[in-house]
């Protein structure tokens, strides 16, 4: 009760607008049975930083060996997705590759997004020079910023059924790509991100802008099909 106590006031104290701030309460068993909770106030100023869509998740209550921010280690080979990225995300990353060297694999089981869009485009390089696989099993769903995170696997594996949700990104004053020159530095980010992640010129534009067909409160349902002609699939099972 006091650290909820706490937290609360930390909250009050340190409060700005909404579109700026995401507070977040997990809590977990581990190994011996004992229960934690660990509450986390990020806060974003960069354009783009949220991307988000929400739906209730069995996967954040995905059992692994280890968790990392988002990530449930599963076995010595597999750790797997499991809630949104934001700001600490990349620095969990290379926590549980220093723990866990032999992780070649990344499974996105039921993935929400993102509330840092800087912070996920740098561990989408991170998974991609590290050489891991992507896979999104059967029944599995990916969405908005956590799109970008499956198209940089060094191999994209996507059951047939698997789920793709899109929608453009929303800055803190509102803005959305529309808003900013096809040119401005916002929107080169993003398609200079996936032709790093090996898609051609073409297909970056292409993918980019299907992104942002539909604005920041509105969702594009995808699924592989709809991917293959972007983003080289591997439909062979893991």
């Amino acid at each position: 009760m006091l650290r909820i106590i706490v937290a609360l006031f930390l909250m009050l104290m340190c409060a700005v607008p909404a579109a700026a701030q995401q507070v977040t309460t997990r809590t977990w068993v581990d190994a011996n049975g004992t229960t934690w909770t660990e509450t986390t106030t990020t806060e974003w100023t960069t354009a783009g930083s949220e991307r988000l869509v929400a739906a209730p998740s069995a996967a954040s209550r995905t059992k692994g060996i280890a968790r990392f921010g988002p990530f449930a280690v599963l076995d010595s080979g597999r750790a797997a997705l499991v809630d949104e990225t934001d700001t600490a995300s990349p620095a969990a990353f290379q926590r549980m590759l220093r723990a866990f060297p032999g992780i070649r694999v990344l499974e996105m089981v039921d993935c929400p997004g993102t509330v840092d869009d800087t912070a996920n485009l740098a561990l989408g390089r991170m998974i991609r020079a590290h050489g891991l696989a992507t896979a999104i099993p059967p029944g599995g769903s990916v969405r908005s910023g956590a799109v970008e995170l499956f198209l940089a696997g060094a191999a994209r594996h996507a059951a047939p059924d698997a789920e793709f949700a899109v929608h453009s990104w929303r800055d803190d004053d509102g803005r959305e790509p529309g808003d900013f020159a096809a040119t401005d530095p916002v929107n080169a980010a993003y398609t200079r991100y996936y032709r790093e992640m090996g898609l051609s010129p073409r297909q970056a534009a292409a993918f980019y802008a299907l992104t942002n067909s539909v604005a920041h409160d509105q969702v594009l349902v995808l699924h592989t099909g709809d991917i293959a002609p972007y983003a080289a699939l591997d439909q062979s099972p893991l």
